[in-house]
């Protein structure tokens, strides 16, 4: 083994190959048939979309698992410790599994370079088999067509939904992004798409593939009622009950990631097997900083917000849950970024902005994003020198009334959660 702990393999997986994305399946796929990881395969669900594929993969895996079935699940990226990108039942791969699937594709790539996302890709589909799972549950990492994870051809797939983001790999408008996100389908196999108006690139391409499409709004629907989800497919309904404070949590995009979550299920088969015990179980495992709030005072709001969709997301939020104090922003950005959509969302809804240096050779400088929020508010604009700082400037600031969003990143929501909650620290890659 070249490495015996995982941090020595995850930093010398990050200078191994010459770029940090670089979209191809050949390469990966390569490895892949060397450690016969494609065939056979666990049932595959794939997961692409701009926003809320992680939330739609993650709600699968759970019900599935609540259902009593052995599932894998891969997302990223990661908040605090890589091992959350890999799951089996719910359970993160331990270091030492880690570590013995990266031995195994560091054996089998030969000569060949993959970047760390492929190394993560892989060593999550060789631990599934492994383990013998009966469905893999796998997030698509950046576009579709030529990510890793479409090596695996999926039995159902998800599209989320299409927006901007990440535009110099995928396009710049949404036909583009959507084509490139509906490389996932197959022929003749089933794709939910999350949205109700998507882009006709993705319809092309599953009519080119005569592959059944059902849309969100035509094909099913999700209505939060009187404390009830009452799910419907045709002319079927079901009515589950929820827990009060989950049925207050869904709205927005988690009702939208909720009813393609089920209608996952639905075309797997299995609607027949939810009730309401095992959606209460499914949505206690709703991924950390999606809206996540921690009681204050003041309260906290940490919230991977990072593209104007999901920015604007962020802004109906608050919109529907006000404070009596003033509504402070810790935010840091990535330079690859269109900040000004998303930066003119929030724009009326945060009372005072701090921005914070991210360690990321991606990220924006803070004075330079602070430069930017002069230019389009009013209201007070500060720079600190790092998260502490970010962290008591911010407490300071809301009050013991107000409330604190951290969002535009990972990493800028991960360093807050590195200091609000105990975690062993690592860092998120993207």
């Amino acid at each position: 083994m070249r490495f015996q702990t995982l941090q020595h393999w995850l930093d010398w997986q990050e200078t191994l190959h010459p770029k940090s994305i670089d979209l191809g399946l050949e390469r990966v796929g390569q490895v892949a048939d060397r450690l016969q990881l494609r065939d056979p395969v666990a049932p595959t669900i794939t997961v692409a979309g701009t926003n809320g594929k992680g939330s739609v993969a993650t709600l699968v895996a759970a019900l599935l698992q609540a259902m009593g079935l052995r599932v894998g699940l891969f997302t990223s990226p990661h908040l605090l410790r890589y091992n959350e990108r890999i799951r089996v039942n719910g359970a993160a791969a331990s270091d030492t599994d880690l570590c013995r699937a990266f031995a195994a594709i560091d054996a089998a790539r030969g000569t060949t370079s993959l970047s760390y996302f492929e190394f993560g890709t892989l060593a999550a589909v060789w631990l599934f088999r492994e383990a013998a799972v009966d469905f893999q549950v796998l997030e698509v990492g950046l576009g579709g067509r030529l990510d890793a994870v479409n090596l695996w051809d999926a039995d159902v797939a998800a599209i989320t939904s299409v927006d901007l983001d990440h535009e110099s790999w995928l396009g710049t408008d949404r036909e583009q992004i959507g084509r490139e996100k509906a490389g996932i389908l197959r022929t003749r196999r089933p794709v939910v798409l999350g949205e109700s108006a998507p882009p006709q690139s993705v319809l092309q391409c599953a009519q080119a593939l005569e592959a059944p499409v059902f849309r969100a709004g035509r094909d099913f629907a999700l209505e939060i009622v009187s404390g009830k989800a009452r799910w419907s497919w045709a002319d079927r309904t079901l009515e589950l009950a929820l827990d009060p404070v989950q049925a207050e949590a869904l709205a927005g995009a988690r009702v939208q990631n909720l009813a393609t979550a089920l209608a996952l299920i639905h075309l797997l088969g299995r609607a027949d097997e939810l009730n309401s015990e095992r959606l209460a179980s499914a949505l206690e495992a709703t991924p950390s900083g999606r809206l996540q709030r921690l009681p204050g005072p003041p309260e906290w709001l940490l919230d991977v917000a990072h593209n104007a969709q999901a920015a604007r997301e962020l802004a109906r939020w608050l919109d529907a849950h006000p404070v009596a104090g003033p509504v402070v922003a810790i935010v840091g950005m990535m330079a690859d970024k269109q900040r000004g959509p998303m930066l003119a969302a929030l724009a009326e809804h945060i009372d005072v902005w701090v921005c914070v240096p991210l360690p990321s050779a991606r990220a924006l400088a803070a004075t330079e994003l602070a430069a930017e929020l002069q230019g389009g508010t009013t209201r007070p604009v500060l720079v600190t020198a790092d998260a502490e700082a970010a962290m008591a400037t911010a407490r300071a600031r809301a009050g013991p009334t107000g409330r604190v969003v951290v969002w535009g990143s990972f990493i800028t929501v991960q360093l807050a959660m590195e200091r609000l909650l105990p975690a062993s620290p690592m860092l998120a890659q993207a």
